[in-house]
């Protein structure tokens, strides 16, 4: 646990360090404003019950904060090669294992605090609506476990390959083919639709936070989606340790 938590330190002390922290932060705030207002406040916005803006409000964030997740984890592994200070990690008594999680976390808490930096939004709604707390609360766990399995997904990505842009790629290829899993599901048969369903990142499986209801099979879907990611990260990170 002490390796995992120097890892994660310095890790989100480079987010802060570095432009690109700064730069994602900045568009997902900023694109998430201008949706929130064209969506609650706009003239196209209506008569919209609140239920509904809220949960437009986080399709919206989720796909910014799915994409968010995609830029932030690119850097985790190949930035180290890149520099050379992988060796060191190899070099030093610190397992394949920390160094995932303790990366993961250092994504994820960076991550969390951009996410959460939108609450001011659906507060917004109180001003001429009522607002269910129960509704935001699943909400945003609903955006931050599809955040964090994008994570997951990245950093296997950023393990995988040996520059930034082969691994902004692959992540992306990947993020992105379980997003278009569920417009498949939706246009072929049986039993491929059911399957194509399940599996989908975002879809089945988001649409109950999307509207505050929270289903226990979701959550354990994104956790399995993060673990398995992680797992392949650690050993694809082992296996490389001895090439």
């Amino acid at each position: 646990m002490r390796a995992i938590a120097v890892i994660l330190r310095r890790e989100l002390s480079a987010y802060f360090k570095a432009p690109l922290g700064y730069v994602v932060a900045a568009v997902v705030l900023l694109l998430s404003g201008l949706l929130f207002y064209a969506e609650a406040l706009g003239p196209a916005a209506g008569a919209r019950l609140s239920a509904d803006v809220l949960s437009r409000f986080f399709f919206n964030v989720s796909g910014l904060v799915a994409i968010a997740a995609v830029v932030i984890s690119i850097r985790l592994l190949t930035e180290e090669r890149q520099s050379g200070s992988i060796v060191l990690l190899h070099t030093s008594p610190v397992r394949d294992r920390d160094i995932v999680l303790g990366k993961f976390f250092a994504a994820f808490a960076f991550l969390a605090g951009i996410t959460l930096a939108t609450l001011y939004l659906p507060l917004l709604v109180l001003v001429n609506g009522k607002v269910s707390w129960g509704h935001i609360a699943v909400g945003y766990l609903g955006v931050l476990l599809l955040g964090g399995a994008v994570l997951a997904i990245g950093l296997f990505a950023s393990v995988l390959t040996r520059n930034s842009l082969a691994a902004a790629v692959t992540g992306g290829a990947l993020t992105g083919s379980m997003f278009l899993l569920w417009p498949l599901a939706m246009v072929v048969g049986q039993p491929f639709a059911e399957v194509f369903a399940g599996l989908a990142i975002h879809g089945r499986h988001f649409s109950g936070f999307q509207v505050g209801v929270l289903h226990l099979r979701d959550v354990v879907y994104y956790l399995g989606v993060t673990y398995f990611f992680l797992l392949l990260a650690t050993r694809t990170l082992d296996a490389r340790r001895w090439q």
